[in-house]
């Protein structure tokens, strides 16, 4: 049987990562604007407090289990940063190029071995708004910022970020590859096996 979750974004290449990784399962992803859920207030200081707000906020309207994400760029050079901020790091939301045009700029003569970074990303699934025992797993992408942009594959930080052992951007990833290593793909792994213990999967 199918089960169905909302995923609480509005985000397409995250809906279309979850989907590529979860529809195999049984598991029918639906975006919160089929529900008509109102942005909320994100403002948590963790990955983990976004995640639980967005997921209790899309479960109350659409009265169904949902699943948030909230994931981002931490970078060693700038303290952590754009950290919880990357959707917004350019000052508007979901400005991809901005964003990196930003990051560029904040890491301009900064040596290669000094640009580590890694993507990180909390999952929270709520089964109802009200959830005491929500269920929520992290997952950690090691890489280092590029000099410039490559690749055309991804999203947000993809074509700045070189994957660890692959002499490569995540945006230059073939999305069966990223789909299996990268910080989504491996937190997801974690929900995966958290759902089928509860046996809700």
């Amino acid at each position: 049987m199918t089960k169905q979750i909302v995923l609480a974004s509005g985000n397409m290449g995250k809906a279309r990562e979850f989907g590529e990784i979860l529809s195999p399962l049984g598991i029918e992803i639906h975006l919160q604007k089929e529900f008509d859920v109102p942005e909320v207030a994100e403002n948590g200081l963790s990955f983990m407090e976004n995640a639980l707000i967005k997921a209790r906020h899309a479960a109350k309207y659409s009265k169904m289990p949902a699943l948030a994400d909230d994931s981002g760029l931490c970078v060693d050079a700038l303290d952590g940063a754009p950290g919880i901020f990357s959707a917004r790091y350019c000052g508007q939301w979901g400005k991809d190029q901005e964003n990196n045009a930003k990051l560029l700029k904040a890491l301009e003569g900064v040596p290669a071995e000094k640009r580590t970074a890694r993507y990180y990303v909390a999952l929270a699934y709520v089964r109802s708004e009200y959830d005491p025992v929500p269920i929520v797993v992290t997952g950690s992408w090691e890489g280092s910022i590029a000099t410039k942009a490559l690749g055309s594959g991804g999203f947000g930080y993809d074509p700045l970020f070189l994957v660890t052992g692959r002499n490569c951007t995540a945006a230059q990833l073939p999305a069966q590859i990223k789909n299996t290593i990268s910080h989504r793909a491996r937190a997801l792994a974690l929900l995966v096996s958290e759902l089928k213990r509860a046996q809700e999967i």
